[in-house]
């Protein structure tokens, strides 16, 4: 199928309508609709069932500086000031994208292309829920023709028809050669001096994060990654941020950020890590010593109390049965948070008030950045930030952007980054962080 190249629309503009139009398909390869349709692309899938995938931007909101949450609920307001839609309930107009993690982020390699925040609507969408597949495509503009929006549907209807429901995934690209930044012993040198703030007392924690260059035998096909992830962690989220063909934003993160349905918040504290066992025993024992360990528990400690300080002004907050999270190669401390809003709130006012969580950045939250911006010697990007979706009712779901990468020819980027506190041992934190990359660069050795 030869995708139609269309000009990508940027901006709410006074007097224009979003015209949308969706139908029932059969299901077909999220994989193949992908790689055969242009960028940007967008793929959001969260552990409860929905999937969204999208190509081409109908509208896409942009913003930078400290102001940019403001931005974008003002703009998305502006969008959806006038919206002639059909389809369920599921299909309803979503954006979707994601922010970096700084409010001043610079669009420098490996992360050209992606602004400070970025969501789109896609011009062409799957969605996925409850067994069901729709297809929907949408206009924006001042003199959009609702006929010719329908025409253009069944006219990509008929092009799905063309893609397989299954596609085989080939398979990966092969590594060269990696280089992590910083080396051990800048690591090292880095942790203790995070440690002596600590002992200082202007700092209780700090997530200090790491970056893997990797060099790919062949060029990195990033729909064909994720179909990967998806049978390796069917229990995370998995997503994909692609502005260009350059470069991708992707990975399987493992924690939610928050979810907004209807006045009722979700949230969670994960923090702490050991790895899975080799053997039942050997996995409970790990397990175990999660439960156990004071270090461990005195940093989920500080997230738990961190995130509820957050949301307390917002309404009532509730701290659930604490437990231990188990993913393919990793588990963790997981604390369930929820609150019921006092007042209406859009679900980017409950992102912008937990990012970053301690869990990503550190405790107090403006030392912590300090330390972070003052220590590591790469861009995090996107990385650690905000990636997800919000509706017309201000609703919307938000994962963590960990356990990620991004990608683009044969080129990748991957980060992980762990939690310093008072009794950290520079070494076991450098063990630790290493497990983290395991997730997307085992999708990316060939055995």
């Amino acid at each position: 199928m030869e995708p139609a190249q269309r000009e990508e629309r940027v901006g709410p503009r006074a007097g224009a309508v979003l015209v949308s139009r969706t139908c029932e398909v059969p299901d077909v390869s999220y994989r193949a609709f992908l790689s055969s349709h242009p960028a940007p692309r967008l793929h959001w899938a969260a552990p409860d069932g929905l999937e969204v995938v999208g190509s081409g931007a109908a509208v896409t909101l942009t913003a930078h500086g400290t102001d940019r949450f403001g931005r974008l609920r003002e703009d998305a307001a502006t969008v959806f000031g006038d919206v002639d839609r059909t389809g369920p309930t599921e299909t309803r107009p979503r954006f979707l994208g994601g922010l970096a993690f700084n409010e001043n982020h610079d669009p420098a390699p490996p992360w050209t292309g992606f602004p400070a925040a970025a969501f789109s609507l896609p011009e062409t969408q799957l969605t996925r829920a409850d067994g069901t597949t729709w297809l929907t495509v949408r206009e924006y503009g001042q003199d959009v023709s609702p006929d010719e929006v329908v025409e253009r549907l069944e006219r990509t209807r008929e092009d799905l028809e063309t893609l397989p429901s299954m596609c085989p995934s080939g398979g990966p690209p092969g590594v060269e050669r990696t280089e992590v930044t910083p080396t051990k012993a800048e690591w090292t040198t880095q942790v203790e001096a995070a440690i002596d703030r600590i002992a200082d007392g202007d700092l209780r924690k700090v997530v200090l994060a790491t970056a893997l260059s990797v060099d790919l035998a062949d060029e990195i096909d990033v729909p064909d990654v994720l179909e990967r992830l998806r049978r390796t962690y069917p229990n995370c989220y998995r997503f994909l941020v692609q502005p260009t063909d350059e470069a991708a934003f992707f990975g399987p993160p493992p924690e939610r950020l928050v979810k907004l349905t209807d006045g009722h918040v979700q949230t969670e504290a994960l923090a702490g890590s050991v790895p899975r066992g080799e053997t039942p025993e050997e996995d409970a024992d790990h397990a175990q010593s999660l439960l156990e360990s004071e270090k461990l528990q005195h940093e989920q400690r500080l997230v738990v109390d961190a995130i509820m300080d957050q949301l307390a002004p917002l309404g009532d907050v509730a701290e659930g049965e604490q437990g231990v999270r188990k993913l393919t190669n990793i588990q963790h401390l997981q604390t369930p948070i929820e609150t019921t809003l006092a007042d209406d709130e859009h679900v980017l006012t409950i992102v912008e008030a937990l990012h970053p969580t301690p869990a990503v950045g550190g405790l107090p939250p403006e030392r912590a950045w300090e330390v972070i911006r003052d220590t590591e010697t790469f861009e995090r990007g996107w990385y650690a930030a905000p990636v997800g979706w919000f509706d017309s009712d201000g609703d919307g779901e938000f994962a963590v952007g960990i356990r990620s990468g991004v990608a683009g020819g044969r080129r990748a980027t991957l980060f992980a980054g762990n939690g310093i506190v008072a009794d950290s041992d520079p070494d076991e934190e450098w063990d630790e962080v290493k497990h983290k990359y395991r997730p997307i660069l085992d999708e990316l050795e060939r055995e």
